[in-house]
């Protein structure tokens, strides 16, 4: 699964600038709506375009890498396809 980290990103950026910056904030600053934004800090799973990782890249002058991470699933189905020892 995709986890988005807006949240650790703001918060970031709140302290270098020494103040508070809204989601509303960013949804100006970046075009995407606030609603969307919502969705990815607190929907599990959320799928989003690429253009949305693009404009948070620019806003927050980082790489996608520090905007997404993969947290593997624990109930996951692994493939048993290719096992190697």
């Amino acid at each position: 699964m995709i986890r988005f980290r807006i949240t650790e990103l703001l918060a970031d950026k709140q302290f270098k600038e020494g103040r508070r910056i809204t989601l509303m904030e960013l949804a100006e600053a970046t075009g995407i709506n606030r609603m969307t934004l919502s969705r990815m800090i607190n929907t599990k799973g959320y799928s989003t375009v690429t253009d949305n990782l693009d404009k948070m890249c620019a806003y927050f002058g980082c790489l996608v890498g520090d905007i997404a991470e993969y947290i593997p699933e624990e109930n996951s189905v692994k493939s048993s396809g290719s096992d190697t020892k």
